[in-house]
């Protein structure tokens, strides 16, 4: 379902909701194939204890409808699982998605230090502190074409600023202005996928190192 799903997002940037409908129905429906059903129920409770978090995260902007129906036919067919002895709660595999989606970043900084070292000047006919030019490393890099992706440029009083706010996931128009600083709009169903294995792999990654 995961990778199916990642397939679709980055190709489309949009997965309908039946998808998501389906896999969570079969999930519901093998739970009765079980000859114990009441402790499964229970379990299955317990992890859907995600659900109005994610659907809170949704609703204002952090990431897409996709994601958070993922996460929670995740929790209906798989509440928990691992094959490792490390701990895991309802928010194990989003936790692991957000340990993940630090990569994106320290990606974001070698593309815009390689330009720097290329002596590209990324930040022309910008009037910006030094600060802001390195939340903008950090978060985005100068596309020249830009694809799936949300500018952080604005013009104030006739000068390039950056722009630091927050896009809004299903709402912000994808930017299609060449040589325009930009933040990736990385698919996160990618990362709940990275998120999901490592759980099966290695349990809850933050949990496990306040434990130990």
């Amino acid at each position: 379902m995961l990778i199916v799903g990642s397939i679709i997002d980055i190709w489309k940037r949009e997965i309908h909701d039946y998808f998501w409908m389906v896999f969570g129905s079969i999930g519901f429906l093998l739970v009765f194939i079980n000859s114990d059903i009441l402790p499964h129920l229970l379990y299955l409770g317990i992890a859907l204890i995600i659900a109005p978090f994610v659907i809170f995260i949704w609703r204002i902007g952090l990431f897409g409808g996709a994601d958070a129906f993922a996460l929670i036919a995740l929790a209906v067919i798989a509440p928990m699982a691992t094959f490792s002895e490390n701990p895991v709660t309802p928010f194990t595999t989003l936790s692991n998605a957000a340990v993940l989606f630090i990569l994106p970043f320290i990606i974001n900084l070698i593309r815009n230090l390689a330009a720097l070292i290329k002596h590209e000047n990324i930040f022309e006919g910008f009037e910006e502190t030094e600060f802001k030019k390195i939340c903008a490393m950090l978060i985005g890099y100068k596309a020249k074409n830009p694809k799936f992706c949300f500018s952080i440029e604005k013009i104030e009083k006739g000068k390039k600023k950056i722009n630091l706010t927050i896009h809004h996931a299903e709402n912000e128009e994808y930017c299609t202005e060449p040589n325009t600083w930009i933040t990736p709009g990385i698919p996160y169903l990618l990362l709940i996928t990275g998120g999901f294995i490592i759980q099966l792999l290695q349990g809850d990654i933050i949990l496990s190192l306040f434990i130990k």
